[in-house]
């Protein structure tokens, strides 16, 4: 009876294995079948809504996608914009979205080729704000624009809009806006030299300047080193609007004179004798360079006298304890309060 018993169980325990062996057999088919048509239908994705296009049906469920659709919402806003321009119910449709219920300006990128610039400038600082990749698809649409009416801003009109946002007023990281602008320089078919030349000539009559202004001219110069010339332009027109008064730009100013010595030292030799002196304690390394410059015979009979005493090239009439303060520098911003600027913001600036 016990060796009966045992093999009941013997088969008993076989018949479990092959089921158990049967079910797993059976899920991996069944694993399989829904990956097969998971990519049938993603196949079959495009040629519908490509045969459908913008019809009243499918305008009504992109105006109220339903809850974690988002990527294939802009799956479907991909395919009717690739290679045509959106139709302007799409555009009406989308618009109203963003507007209303989906407030992620991401949703905007397919249909930005087709908007105008006074459309795109004031969603541009939320296209910054997005992940870089998909400002990167943003800018792409945007500098591509439509057949009938060309890009939806130029070059020169991309850069001068990103230092046009205010980190502050606009909610921006300035990581964010750094980033956006090494994006622009990367592509040095687009935004050539003379885009670059035109956008710094543009930017430096700003008021106030912008505040990522010094670190666009370090790169420019960078980029283009052949800029060097119209670069010290630049130089000589921040001298005559007092860049020392703004403590973040006076910081990159320096950086900028002392990656271009020996070109910016005419620059540097403009500037009057108290910020001269401040120059040199804040960047030690321009002082015997700039007064080997200055000590030639042509240059220094040219200089003012409390300049060369600032060099050393001639002693100080003047008692000591009657040496004129030099006033603390302040930053101006754009309210109009003045601020004292500390050393790590400069740093942020120009990292």
């Amino acid at each position: 009876m016990t060796v009966v018993n045992a093999s009941g169980k013997d088969r008993l325990g076989s018949a479990q294995s092959a089921l158990n062996v049967s079910f797993a057999e059976a899920l991996r088919c069944v694993q399989l079948y829904f990956a097969l048509c998971t990519k049938a239908v993603q196949r079959q994705i495009p040629i519908l809504i490509r045969t459908i296009r913008s019809s009243p049906e499918l305008l009504c469920i992109i105006s109220n996608p339903p809850e974690g659709s988002e990527n294939l919402l802009m799956q479907v806003l991909q395919i009717l914009t690739d290679g045509t321009c959106a139709p302007p119910e799409l555009i009406t449709t989308v618009k109203r979205l963003y507007e209303t219920k989906l407030k992620d300006a991401g949703v905007l990128i397919p249909i930005l080729s087709s908007l105008t610039k006074d459309e795109v400038l004031p969603i541009f600082p939320k296209l910054v704000d997005l992940p870089l990749e998909k400002f990167q698809a943003a800018l792409a649409r945007i500098l591509q624009g439509s057949a009938h009416t060309g890009p939806s801003l130029t070059p020169a009109e991309v850069l001068i809009a990103i230092h046009g946002i205010d980190p502050e007023r606009d909610g921006i990281q300035l990581k964010k806006i750094t980033d956006a602008c090494s994006t622009c320089f990367e592509q040095r078919a687009v935004f050539t030299q003379p885009v670059l030349a035109k956008v710094l000539n543009q930017l430096v009559e700003q008021t106030p300047l912008p505040l990522l202004f010094m670190r666009t001219v370090i790169q420019a110069i960078g980029a283009f080193p052949a800029l060097v010339d119209f670069v010290m332009e630049i130089l000589s027109r921040l001298v005559n609007k007092q860049i020392w008064r703004l403590p973040k730009l006076w910081v990159g100013f320096l950086k900028c004179a002392y990656q271009t010595k020996p070109h910016s030292f005419h620059v540097l030799l403009q500037l009057p004798a108290a910020q001269l002196e401040n120059a040199f304690n804040k960047n030690p390394a321009l002082r015997v360079p700039l007064v080997a410059h200055a000590s030639q015979p042509n240059i220094r009979s040219s200089l003012p006298r409390s300049t060369l005493v600032v060099l050393g090239l001639v002693q100080d009439a003047q008692p000591a304890n009657s040496a004129p303060q030099i006033p603390p520098l302040t930053d101006v911003g754009s309210s109009g309060q003045i601020a004292t600027e500390t050393q790590a913001s400069e740093s942020a600036v120009l990292s």
